[in-house]
């Protein structure tokens, strides 16, 4: 983890940029593996399925990285019937993308728990095959988001067509990061992530303003079956 810890700042210095947050992508991973990153002082992580992330929380409960009060991210698509869950589980939604599941969301997040950290998916590319809204459809979905008080809008997630060469996803993420400027400039200093890049382009990511890179092949290597 250390040496992906200096790659970023070394990615960020670079590009004259502030070093991002990582996201540990444990998606497929076993418990035995983010509990190992967790005590190497890895906190957030990110999980595609809710079913998953949910087991892993049972399997690390009472150990000692359950003591450390990690970070949970729903990096995956969320359907609406599973809104309840997600809402219970998470500490972020990275992938609100449309009015229905803001409502979902803030309606089953407990009131005495802190509001739901969440970023707009943004289909930058306008892929066919993949979840996100318009960029245009944005600023209406942030708004909706600002106005639920059991829910607090952080920024925008955006995942670009895999090129094969990764230089060719940069104006994606310039795209992103004036879209993201412009909702930081609408509601504030609360819109603070920018989350872009992976373990092949994360460098690219930070270049073009990414405050929050999600890493696991790099991390974790090849990914296994997550237990349980």
């Amino acid at each position: 983890m250390h040496d992906i810890l200096h790659q970023l700042q070394r990615a960020a210095h670079d590009a004259g940029r502030p070093v991002p947050r990582l996201l540990a992508v444990s998606k497929t991973q076993g418990e035995t593996a983010v509990a190992n990153l967790a005590l190497m002082g890895q906190t957030a992580f990110g999980e595609n399925y809710v079913q998953e992330a949910a087991a892993k929380h049972a399997a690390l409960a009472g150990t000692a990285a359950a003591e450390l009060a990690l970070e949970w991210h729903l990096i995956g698509h969320l359907q609406s019937n599973k809104a309840a869950q997600a809402a219970a589980l998470f500490d972020w939604v990275q992938t609100v993308d449309r009015a229905k599941l803001v409502a979902a969301l803030a309606r089953h997040r407990d009131p005495r728990a802190a509001p739901l950290n969440v970023l707009i998916q943004v289909n930058i590319d306008d892929e066919a095959s993949k979840h996100g809204c318009r960029p245009e459809d944005a600023p209406a979905l942030a708004a909706a988001i600002a106005a639920e008080p059991r829910l607090r809008l952080r920024g925008l997630m955006v995942i670009p067509t895999p090129h094969d060469d990764p230089a060719l996803r940069r104006p994606a993420f310039a795209k992103a990061r004036a879209l993201f400027d412009a909702l930081a400039a609408e509601h504030g200093a609360a819109v603070d992530t920018l989350s872009m890049g992976m373990s092949d382009d994360y460098a690219i990511a930070i270049a073009e303003g990414a405050t929050m890179v999600r890493i696991g092949t790099a991390l974790f290597g090849a990914r296994v079956r997550a237990a349980g």
